[in-house]
């Protein structure tokens, strides 16, 4: 890549909505930055940063692709991210490197869910953004109505920088409100325009743009602004400057009309990108940790080297590859590499210039690069690299936690023996999964955030590691417990030739407070049962109640005292005890009003208005409680709780519900009685499962 200064270094992340036209805009991007010969389609499966074999088949983005593009004399770092809320990590993790946020609104559906999501990413980074009305040269589109949109539910500082030339099918360049020029493209996809002045239909419209826009402007400049408010005039350098001062401080957010299909108005936000967005020296300090301490980390080329990793890829020839943004001085090659995260010492053979699958080797990096980095051993997103020695680390990437789970069957003995390696390989490189061995219903549970999320990540199981594996829906860890006092008597008593089996117990059963679990009480006087035995009981005890008694889940939350009993001196054995102390458990849970307890979920769901009045009855169906609604612009945060039983689906059923527009995560909350009807229902099934099992 040769000789790269900082303050000519750009780096933006694509984020949107899915199907607003990142990768398309992105395509266009390298082709008018002459990278590419022709611009690839995304139908066609042919475009740069949509190369994976899911990607291509499904038509989507799946994870964050990088584009290094050189355009005069500057590199730009281009992150083009994926849509779909699924993918959801991938966006976070390139908004927490990027110096700028390129937000794509489609002007045919105007703000929508994801793209309220996306925003509020670089409302917490403190982000430069841009944003970028696609897709103009569709039928019932209307820049002012998506500018409007825009202003009203994103924020009220964003202002056209250029103005559209024709609208819907007639669509056919862009205006300089600042210059008033005009460029006019033949629309065929060509990066050709022609420059002119501004139409004289247009000359009011771009006037009262220009004094908008420089109102808003010279407010990032308070003797700038006294003058102008003075009527004095101001030149168009200082206008300028003052433009780029207000965009990188997030004062002002330029809006840009265009089409990435039909490439017109590309090349004019490329240079909006290199005059206006900040460079990684005008970023702000970047918070890093010194144990407790917080230490503010300056953009500093010269400073210690400091890198971030953002994401982990395995590529199938290059191998594993790790993203990674320096926020402080450079490094090159041959010099040695540390995780300070993980406290290992790394190899580096080459930086990786990557444009979507391919990379041109480097051998020098510095401030502001983002590079991909192969074989760093023990690496994954979210670590920090420095120098040895070093202590101070970035904050950890905030991953969403997971909404929707599967439970995975190896489909053959050869499988079961290659998952623990497959899965542990592809938790580093998406550290929105997780897996876990439930130890209450025994199931293997892959969770992520999304049926098409687990979906792909199953595929690639498959496809790269040769792990079959079967799904179905994770059993709900159900609880049982009891609401009154009982006690009983436990005998074990067997003769059968030689020494016997005795043990004989009394129990009382108690209930506890939630989440109390499991107490056992010796109240024993005098000897009526050995003190040797009553560890046996109370081991016999726990493993009945891990049994259960309704429907064979865990019983929890009850005090156990063990009250008098009896013993024979020859025939009493610690398995004689335990097996009675399994006798009183179950004739006390018969007398105690045993009941189900089922785990209850905190759930947020984030809808277009219109859709509340479906959500609010589709919880009410599931045995959801609404707790309130919040409203954030034209979308409506439902606050609910719900029984996990009920939401095992429910990624799919709101995708659904809300044509993709709404998005939802959940957290456990607490465990409560589940109503009869179910209850009955639920001992029914595990009755019939036992008695298939047996036969």
């Amino acid at each position: 890549m040769g000789t790269r200064k900082p303050e000519d270094i750009r780096s933006i992340a694509l984020i949107s909505h899915g199907g607003a036209g990142k990768t398309t805009l992105n395509e266009a991007f390298l082709f008018d930055a002459g990278q590419i010969s022709r611009m690839g389609k995304v139908e066609d499966k042919n475009t740069v940063s949509d190369f994976d074999s899911e990607e291509q088949k499904r038509g989507i983005s799946i994870s964050t692709s990088l584009s290094t593009i050189p355009y005069k004399d500057k590199t730009l770092y281009i992150l083009d991210t994926p849509g779909f809320a699924d993918f959801v990590g991938e966006q976070r993790c390139a908004m927490r490197v990027a110096d700028g946020a390129g937000v794509l609104i489609n002007a045919t559906a105007g703000v929508e869910v994801q793209t309220h999501n996306v925003w509020q990413f670089a409302q917490d980074f403190e982000t430069p953004a841009f944003f970028f009305v696609t897709k103009l040269d569709r039928e019932n589109t209307d820049f002012d109505d998506v500018v409007a949109d825009i202003q009203e539910n994103l924020s009220d500082r964003a202002v056209p920088l250029f103005l559209p030339v024709g609208s819907q099918l007639n669509f056919k360049g862009i205006v300089n409100v600042l210059t008033g020029k005009s460029y006019t493209y033949k629309g065929d996809g060509s990066k050709d325009f022609t420059e002119g002045d501004t139409p004289a239909d247009m000359a009011d419209a771009v006037a009262s743009a220009r004094e908008t826009l420089i109102e808003r402007a010279v407010e990032a400049d308070d003797d700038l602004m006294m003058r102008y408010l003075d009527g004095e005039e101001i030149s168009n350098d200082e206008i300028l400057s003052v433009l780029r001062k207000a965009i990188c401080t997030r004062q002002l957010f330029p809006i840009v009309p265009g089409s990435g299909t039909a490439n017109i108005g590309v090349l004019q936000l490329m240079d909006v990108i290199v005059d206006f967005m900040p460079s990684p020296k005008d970023m702000l300090h970047r918070a890093a940790l010194k144990g407790e301490e917080v230490v503010n980390i300056p953009p500093d080329e010269n400073g210690k080297f400091l890198a971030f990793v953002f994401k982990v890829m395995v590529d199938p020839y290059v191998g594993k590859l790790s993203f990674v943004k320096v926020f402080s001085g450079k490094l090159t090659s041959d010099q040695p590499l540390y995780n300070v995260t993980q406290g290992q010492e790394e190899r580096i053979g080459a930086f990786r210039f990557m444009k979507g699958k391919d990379g041109v080797e480097g051998k020098e990096v510095v401030l502001g690069d983002i590079v991909a980095i192969p074989k760093l051993e023990s690496t994954i997103a979210g670590d920090t690299l420095g120098s040895k020695g070093e202590t101070l680390q970035f904050r950890p990437i905030k991953f969403p936690k997971p909404v929707y789970s599967v439970a995975v069957l190896p489909k053959s003995r050869a499988d079961e023996d290659k998952l623990g390696n497959a899965i542990t390989k592809i938790l580093k490189e998406d550290r929105t999964l997780s897996f876990v061995k439930d130890p209450e219903t025994n199931d293997a549970v892959l969770s992520g955030m999304g049926d098409m999320h687990l979906d792909i990540m199953l595929s690639k199981i498959k496809e790269r590691y040769k792990v079959d594996l079967e799904t179905r829906t994770p059993k709900v860890p159900y609880r049982e417990t009891i609401k009154k006092k009982a006690s009983a008597q436990g005998k074990h008593k067997k003769q059968s030739g030689g020494r016997g089996q005795y043990g004989d117990v009394w129990f009382e059963l108690a209930p506890l407070e939630k989440n109390a679990g499991i107490e056992f009480i010796d109240r024993v006087v005098g000897g009526a049962v050995p003190k040797n035995y009553i560890p046996a009981a109370e081991k016999g005890l726990r493993e009945a109640a891990a049994r259960g008694f309704l429907a064979g889940y865990p019983a929890t939350d009850f005090s156990c005292a063990i009250f008098d009993g009896s013993y024979h001196e020859v025939d009493s054995s610690e398995m004689a005890f335990k097996i009675a102390a399994s006798l009183a458990f179950k004739k006390c849970m018969e007398q105690a009003n045993a009941i189900l307890m089922e785990p209850v979920m905190n759930v947020e769901v984030t809808v277009p208005e219109e859709c509340l009045g479906d959500v609010m009855g589709d919880f009410n169906s599931r045995r959801g409680r609404i707790m309130g609604i919040d409203g954030e612009g034209k979308l409506q945060v439902v606050k609910a709780q719900c029984p996990l039983s009920e939401l095992f689906r429910y990624a799919i059923i709101l995708r659904s519900m809300t044509s993709g527009r709404g998005s939802f995560t959940m957290e456990y909350s607490h465990y409560e009685e589940v109503p009869g009807d179910v209850a009955k229902k639920i001992i029914e099934q595990a009755a019939q499962e036992r008695k298939d099992e047996e036969e």
